[in-house]
């Protein structure tokens, strides 16, 4: 059986409506958050669980459109990834903020290495530099939530602005998407 890579020109147009979704939900999502880190309560409690889960299904919907190029291997992973850390959030959520960071930390790290390897293997994509770059930041951010869980006072603001700047980067690699279309 032979499979038809999905050509940039295919697949950009596809990405790029993914990448508008998931920048308006990570400000979506960051607002409630913020009005509820400094406590861990119901409402943060599903929030912290919903946005993995949106991390799936936005992976899902990327690999359907992707499933024939090199990036397809990466997202089953951060599928997986994600569906663990939405589990890990749930049980770490009654265990108290530090356990949340801990968790959202290590997922933010095994996660931001995966959208750096699927950057690079889509970096003919313009739209791709800034998710090399989110992937990256994430990495290190990970290792900063997991040394915060040790600190007295620990919060989930940084949670807040964390998917934020995240989505601040799908949305520049949208609009640089949508700009390498009108080059072709």
């Amino acid at each position: 059986m032979t499979t038809v890579a999905a050509s940039p020109a295919t697949l950009a147009p596809a990405l790029r409506r993914l990448y508008f979704a998931r920048f308006g939900f990570a400000l979506v999502w960051a607002g409630p958050l913020f009005a509820t880190a400094s406590s861990l309560g119901p409402v943060s409690a599903t929030l912290l669980v919903l946005y993995p889960v949106f991390d799936v299904v936005a992976a899902v919907l990327d690999a359907r459109s992707a499933k024939a190029t090199r990036s397809a291997p990466g997202l089953y992973a951060n599928i997986a990834i994600s569906g663990a850390a939405a589990l890990g959030l749930a049980l770490a959520a009654s265990s108290g903020i530090p356990a949340v960071l801990r968790v959202w930390g290590a997922w933010a790290i095994v996660s931001g290495l995966i959208q750096l390897t699927v950057g690079v293997l889509r970096r003919q994509l313009d739209g791709h530099w800034p998710m090399i770059i989110s992937g990256a930041i994430s990495a290190v951010a990970g290792t900063s939530f997991i040394l915060q869980a040790t600190q007295d006072g620990a919060s989930l603001t940084t949670l807040a602005g964390y998917a934020t700047l995240g989505g601040v980067f799908f949305l520049v690699s949208a609009l640089r998407l949508g700009r390498a279309g009108t080059k072709a």
